[in-house]
């Protein structure tokens, strides 16, 4: 038996046991049948001779198979591999879940990788089965799908919302992913109780509403604390009592501004509850992606338990806290400048800086919701400014001020797509950027699962109390962003 071989029986023996830690690492296809699954199906399961496995659910719809109507492929979460993954592939797979296809085209992607696009292409379908526009396109059907089923807005305006060139290219793609018009995918909405939950009915003026799917137990009430304690003022906000938070935060879209909303589901498995505000829907998927990221929806936490709770030390804080999460950021820019707010001062001190700053120079909206009344500042805007309404040592200014010149000229580069390693000693070069805030952008600006910042004071303390030490840390590799979680989450 080959290496091929036994994979592909571990991955029917998921498929046979309806295993839903599985959903989005790989998909299976019915020749019988011609469509293709996630390995939770609750269908029957099939001969094994009848199987076929794919890596994206853009190879199997290139091999001719239509989604499932009864498990939606389209809707899991992403593979958590495209998290840890720093090669080109990784770095691909996460700019075009970002929309750089759909914007920026093929050549755009290419670019921003530092490849040629047949490089690129090359690469993607040696791995994935798939090219990056046939990635961009089985999400641009998904998106299609959810504003189907979600909204009652006319075909033509879904058909532009979801990034499709066309309505004839808007019909002839959901045809050939789910075997049905958009009209019949449209009647075809699940009820009020399915098994991934209600599906609410919206009249298209109050935002999109979603469902933000993860895999395994998330670890909710640390997340949105976490969020709560660092929220600025005017573009963040929580409302609500713990348990039943709804985080709400101004976007900066490629399309305009953004209102996102999520809530808290603490104890229920599956998915968050978001609700997006755009002032242009072609923005849906990028938003969309901007808040997976914040809220590490495409991690694994069974593989970050399973490595992470080998360790004697950190065992009993994973048996704590089983789900806990990594935040991102749906701006990087913004989390930099964060960073460096925050070096060697409390949250809440650097929490007050932010405050000043989105005070003195963020852009007011249009129109305020509720607390929310302002975008973070842009890069260009903090370069030339004098900063002395934030109360911070000239050092710090000076500092502040070359790091967001170097992300106005793109000298530095925060994105999806970035190579982390070199970003990293990009930051490092910069006066006044040290190893805390190069590790801290790289961790949550860049969503490197894999970064122990040694020096954080907090994480020093925690280690000294759970008898931890440096030298154990290897085997926490590639999760160590979780492990230094789980020591700041420490009573």
């Amino acid at each position: 038996m080959t290496i091929e071989d036994t994979r592909y029986d571990s991955r029917y023996e998921a498929v046979s046991s309806r295993d839903a830690r599985f959903d989005g690492v790989f998909f299976f296809a019915v020749s019988t049948t011609g469509i293709y699954c996630r390995p939770s199906c609750p269908a029957i399961t099939p001969k094994r001779r009848n199987v076929t496995f794919y890596p994206t659910a853009a190879a199997a719809q290139g091999a001719g198979y239509r989604a499932c109507r009864r498990c939606r492929p389209d809707a899991v979460p992403g593979s958590a591999e495209w998290n840890a993954r720093a090669d080109v592939v990784g770095r691909a797979v996460r700019l075009i879940g970002d929309g750089v296809v759909d914007r920026e085209g093929v050549a755009g992607l290419a670019s921003r990788l530092g490849y040629s696009a047949r490089q690129v292409q090359r690469q993607l379908t040696a791995e994935l089965g798939a090219g990056p526009i046939a990635l961009a396109r089985a999400q641009r059907g998904h998106t299609a799908r959810v504003l189907l089923q979600t909204t009652t807005m006319q075909a033509a305006e879904i058909a532009f919302a979801a990034g499709f060139a066309s309505v004839r290219q808007f019909n002839d793609t959901i045809r050939e992913i789910y075997a049905a018009t958009p009209s019949e995918l449209r009647s075809a909405r699940p009820g009020s109780r399915t098994r991934f939950g209600p599906v609410a009915t919206e009249n298209g003026t109050a935002g999109v509403p979603l469902r933000l799917a993860h895999r395994g137990q998330y670890a909710a009430a640390e997340i949105f604390g976490h969020l709560a304690a660092r929220a600025l003022t005017g573009i963040e906000e929580i409302v609500g009592e713990r348990g039943s938070r709804v985080y709400r935060r101004t976007l900066r879209l490629p399309g305009g501004p953004g209102i996102a909303e999520v809530g808290e589901r603490p104890g229920a498995g599956g998915w968050l509850d978001c609700r997006l505000h755009l002032n242009d829907l072609r923005d849906l998927t990028t938003a969309t992606q901007r808040m997976r990221r914040l809220f590490d929806l495409d991690a694994d936490p069974c593989a970050v338990a399973e490595r992470l709770g080998a360790d004697p030390v950190l065992a009993p804080l994973v048996a704590a806290r089983p789900g806990l999460r990594a935040p991102g950021t749906p701006d990087p820019h913004e989390l930099a400048v964060r960073a460096v707010l925050g070096q060697q001062v409390s949250v809440a001190a650097g929490r007050k800086l932010g405050n000043a700053l989105i005070a003195a120079y963020g852009q007011p909206l249009c129109e305020p919701s509720g607390g929310l009344t302002h975008l973070f500042p842009e890069p260009d805007t903090l370069a030339d400014a004098a900063l002395d309404e934030l109360g911070m040592p000239e050092a710090r200014r000076a500092t502040l001020r070359t790091l967001t010149a170097a992300l106005a000229d793109g000298s530095v580069v925060l994105d999806p797509g970035a190579d982390r390693d070199e970003t990293e000693r990009q930051l490092l070069a910069l006066p006044g950027i040290g190893p805390w805030t190069a590790g801290y952008v790289r961790m949550r600006g860049l969503g490197d699962p894999d970064v122990l910042l040694t020096g954080d004071v907090a994480v020093q303390a925690a280690m000294r109390r759970a008898g931890a030490s440096t030298a154990g840390t290897e085997g926490w590799r590639p999760w160590s962003s979780y492990a230094m979680h789980h020591f700041w989450n420490m009573p």
